[in-house]
Protein backbone atom coordinates (compact mmCIF):
# COMPACT_ATOMS: atom_id res chain seq x y z
CA UNK A 1 0.00 0.00 0.00
CA UNK A 2 2.96 2.36 0.64
CA UNK A 3 5.22 0.98 -2.08
CA UNK A 4 3.76 3.05 -4.92
CA UNK A 5 4.30 6.52 -3.33
CA UNK A 6 7.79 5.58 -2.15
CA UNK A 7 8.66 4.18 -5.58
CA UNK A 8 7.28 7.29 -7.28
CA UNK A 9 9.46 9.54 -5.06
CA UNK A 10 12.50 7.36 -5.70
CA UNK A 11 12.00 7.66 -9.45
CA UNK A 12 11.56 11.45 -9.30
CA UNK A 13 14.66 12.09 -7.17
CA UNK A 14 17.19 11.95 -10.05
CA UNK A 15 15.08 14.46 -12.03
CA UNK A 16 15.52 17.18 -9.41
CA UNK A 17 18.35 19.57 -10.35
CA UNK A 18 21.24 19.09 -7.91
CA UNK A 19 22.57 22.24 -6.29
CA UNK A 20 25.82 22.42 -4.34
CA UNK A 21 26.90 25.36 -2.19
CA UNK A 22 30.37 26.02 -0.76
CA UNK A 23 30.83 28.88 1.71
CA UNK A 24 34.33 29.56 2.94
CA UNK A 25 36.74 32.07 4.44
CA UNK A 26 40.14 32.53 2.79
CA UNK A 27 42.98 31.44 5.06
CA UNK A 28 46.67 30.59 4.98
CA UNK A 29 47.85 27.53 3.10
CA UNK A 30 49.85 26.26 6.06
CA UNK A 31 47.06 25.79 8.60
CA UNK A 32 46.85 22.74 10.83
CA UNK A 33 43.49 21.89 9.30
CA UNK A 34 43.48 22.43 5.52
CA UNK A 35 41.30 25.41 4.61
CA UNK A 36 38.48 25.16 2.08
CA UNK A 37 39.63 28.50 0.61
CA UNK A 38 43.27 29.56 0.58
CA UNK A 39 45.05 32.79 -0.27
CA UNK A 40 48.39 32.70 -2.06
CA UNK A 41 48.62 36.51 -2.03
CA UNK A 42 47.15 38.19 1.08
CA UNK A 43 47.27 41.62 -0.57
CA UNK A 44 45.00 40.48 -3.41
CA UNK A 45 42.98 37.95 -1.38
CA UNK A 46 43.21 38.99 2.30
CA UNK A 47 42.92 36.37 5.00
CA UNK A 48 39.35 36.58 6.29
CA UNK A 49 37.82 37.46 2.89
CA UNK A 50 34.82 35.24 2.15
CA UNK A 51 33.33 33.43 -0.82
CA UNK A 52 30.16 31.60 -1.72
CA UNK A 53 30.10 29.29 -4.74
CA UNK A 54 26.87 27.71 -5.98
CA UNK A 55 26.99 24.92 -8.56
CA UNK A 56 23.70 24.12 -10.31
CA UNK A 57 23.57 21.04 -12.52
CA UNK A 58 20.94 19.97 -15.01
CA UNK A 59 21.37 17.28 -17.66
CA UNK A 60 23.87 18.60 -20.19
CA UNK A 61 24.35 21.99 -18.47
CA UNK A 62 26.23 23.44 -15.48
CA UNK A 63 26.05 26.90 -13.94
CA UNK A 64 28.62 28.14 -11.42
CA UNK A 65 27.94 31.37 -9.50
CA UNK A 66 30.58 32.94 -7.25
CA UNK A 67 30.32 35.80 -4.77
CA UNK A 68 33.25 37.26 -2.86
CA UNK A 69 33.55 39.83 -0.08
CA UNK A 70 36.66 41.47 1.36
CA UNK A 71 38.93 41.25 -1.67
CA UNK A 72 41.00 44.15 -2.99
CA UNK A 73 38.59 46.95 -4.01
CA UNK A 74 38.17 47.94 -7.66
CA UNK A 75 40.06 44.94 -9.02
CA UNK A 76 39.52 42.26 -11.69
CA UNK A 77 39.83 38.61 -10.71
CA UNK A 78 39.56 36.08 -13.53
CA UNK A 79 38.46 32.74 -12.05
CA UNK A 80 38.52 29.30 -13.64
CA UNK A 81 37.63 25.76 -12.60
CA UNK A 82 40.81 23.70 -12.18
CA UNK A 83 41.37 19.94 -12.27
CA UNK A 84 42.59 19.38 -8.72
CA UNK A 85 41.93 20.73 -5.25
CA UNK A 86 43.84 23.55 -3.58
CA UNK A 87 47.20 22.81 -2.03
CA UNK A 88 50.01 24.64 -0.31
CA UNK A 89 51.31 26.12 -3.59
CA UNK A 90 49.27 27.55 -6.48
CA UNK A 91 50.31 24.86 -8.99
CA UNK A 92 48.73 22.12 -6.82
CA UNK A 93 45.29 22.94 -8.33
CA UNK A 94 46.47 21.72 -11.74
CA UNK A 95 45.46 23.17 -15.11
CA UNK A 96 42.08 24.55 -16.14
CA UNK A 97 39.37 21.89 -16.36
CA UNK A 98 38.41 21.30 -20.00
CA UNK A 99 35.31 19.48 -21.21
CA UNK A 100 37.35 18.26 -24.18
CA UNK A 101 40.92 18.02 -22.82
CA UNK A 102 43.67 19.47 -24.95
CA UNK A 103 46.23 16.69 -25.61
CA UNK A 104 49.00 19.32 -25.31
CA UNK A 105 49.45 20.79 -21.82
CA UNK A 106 49.65 23.50 -20.75
CA UNK A 107 46.75 24.28 -23.05
CA UNK A 108 47.09 27.41 -25.16
CA UNK A 109 45.27 26.24 -28.30
CA UNK A 110 42.14 28.42 -28.73
CA UNK A 111 40.26 25.33 -29.95
CA UNK A 112 40.48 24.04 -26.35
CA UNK A 113 41.29 27.07 -24.18
CA UNK A 114 38.04 28.98 -24.59
CA UNK A 115 34.91 29.85 -22.61
CA UNK A 116 32.88 27.04 -24.25
CA UNK A 117 35.33 24.29 -23.27
CA UNK A 118 36.38 25.74 -19.89
CA UNK A 119 34.30 27.43 -17.20
CA UNK A 120 35.40 31.06 -16.82
CA UNK A 121 34.22 33.77 -14.44
CA UNK A 122 35.48 37.33 -14.10
CA UNK A 123 34.87 39.06 -10.78
CA UNK A 124 35.04 42.87 -10.78
CA UNK A 125 35.18 44.06 -7.17
CA UNK A 126 33.47 47.28 -6.12
CA UNK A 127 34.83 49.88 -3.68
CA UNK A 128 34.12 47.53 -0.77
CA UNK A 129 35.78 44.43 -2.28
CA UNK A 130 32.46 42.72 -3.17
CA UNK A 131 31.84 40.99 -6.50
CA UNK A 132 29.60 38.37 -8.09
CA UNK A 133 29.80 36.51 -11.37
CA UNK A 134 28.24 33.44 -12.93
CA UNK A 135 28.84 31.31 -15.98
CA UNK A 136 26.88 28.54 -17.69
CA UNK A 137 28.36 25.86 -19.91
CA UNK A 138 26.53 23.31 -22.05
CA UNK A 139 28.17 20.29 -20.43
CA UNK A 140 28.62 18.57 -17.07
CA UNK A 141 31.87 17.98 -15.19
CA UNK A 142 33.31 14.48 -15.38
CA UNK A 143 33.29 12.68 -12.03
CA UNK A 144 36.55 13.47 -10.26
CA UNK A 145 37.72 15.69 -13.12
CA UNK A 146 37.46 19.07 -11.40
CA UNK A 147 38.40 20.06 -7.86
CA UNK A 148 38.59 23.82 -7.35
CA UNK A 149 37.94 27.37 -8.49
CA UNK A 150 41.14 29.41 -8.77
CA UNK A 151 41.25 33.21 -8.61
CA UNK A 152 43.89 34.84 -10.77
CA UNK A 153 45.29 38.36 -10.50
CA UNK A 154 43.61 40.66 -13.02
CA UNK A 155 42.99 42.20 -15.36
CA UNK A 156 41.81 39.51 -17.78
CA UNK A 157 38.54 39.67 -19.65
CA UNK A 158 38.55 36.23 -21.30
CA UNK A 159 40.88 35.74 -24.13
CA UNK A 160 44.00 37.04 -22.39
CA UNK A 161 46.29 34.56 -20.70
CA UNK A 162 45.51 34.23 -17.00
CA UNK A 163 48.00 35.76 -14.64
CA UNK A 164 49.28 34.77 -11.21
CA UNK A 165 47.10 32.47 -9.07
CA UNK A 166 46.15 34.43 -5.93
CA UNK A 167 43.45 32.29 -4.30
CA UNK A 168 41.80 28.88 -4.49
CA UNK A 169 38.52 27.36 -3.27
CA UNK A 170 37.98 23.60 -3.02
CA UNK A 171 34.76 22.50 -4.72
CA UNK A 172 33.89 18.83 -5.23
CA UNK A 173 32.41 19.12 -8.71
Amino acid sequence: MYAVPVLALALLQPLLPPVQTVEATFDRTDGIVPATAVSFDPEAVPYGATTRIVVHRTPGRTTVAMTVDGLTPDHHYPAHVHTRGCGTVPADAGPHYQDRPDPVQPSTDPAYANDRNELWLTLHTDATGHASASSTVEWEFRDGGAGSVVLHAGPDDHGHAPTQRVGCVNVAF
